[in-house]
């Protein structure tokens, strides 16, 4: 069975590209849940209109289902909490010249 750590991996393998971070370092994920062979993600983005919210979702779903054990995926674009440059991860912060 697929981990929660083996998902959070092959998320960091989708980059955001006007930042040119990965979802996870972004603070984009909100949440993991594993049932059985199924996996659902919820995520956000750094802005409602954001032009990249097919992209970023679709990169998501296909790098969980690249996984071993994972039959199906469901990726959930959620706003609550909002998005801040705090969920960012420190590296992160650093890259895009955030004081830490």
């Amino acid at each position: 069975m697929v981990t929660e750590h083996e998902i959070m991996e092959a998320l960091k393998n989708v980059y955001d590209p006007e930042t040119g971070l990965d979802i996870v370092n972004m603070g984009l994920i909100y949440d993991v849940q594993i049932q059985d062979k199924h996996v659902q993600v919820k995520m956000t983005l750094t802005t409602p209109g954001c032009p990249l919210s097919d992209r970023l979702s679709n990169g998501a779903r296909n790098a969980i289902l690249q996984l071993e054990g994972v039959e199906s995926c469901h990726v959930a674009i959620v706003w609550d909490p909002p998005w801040h440059p705090r969920m960012m991860s420190d590296e992160a912060k650093l890259q895009l010249g955030f004081k830490i």
